[in-house]
């Protein structure tokens, strides 16, 4: 599943998105959503349940059903320790690249 946002006019996105910290928040929040749907498809594709990733995790099953979500402020959002730990909880492995913007 990928996340598609609400397309609105390009004139108004490409408007709101000229600021670089607005930029910033909406390209974090993108890809926080959609590392959460992966995280969820991942999980499912393994036979999981939400408590048994919660048990491997010692924490809760709410708070896997919150990451997976990933309507979390950007603030409050699982450390990068937490996604490395539920990605090898499920049998992944999560890898972060950069990749060069295109103009």
């Amino acid at each position: 599943m990928t996340y598609n946002p609400v397309r609105r006019s390009n004139e108004l996105r490409d408007n709101v998105l000229a600021d670089a910290e607005t930029r910033a928040v909406y390209e974090a929040t993108k890809l926080q959503i959609e590392l959460a749907l992966q995280l969820k498809e991942a999980r499912i594709k393994q036979n999981m349940t939400q408590e048994e990733v919660a048990m491997l995790l010692h924490t809760k099953t709410p708070a896997i059903s919150r990451l997976e979500k990933g309507h979390e402020s950007i603030k409050s959002f699982p450390s990068l320790l937490t996604l490395v730990k539920f990605a090898s909880a499920i049998g992944y492995e999560l890898k972060i690249n950069l990749e060069p913007i295109k103009a």
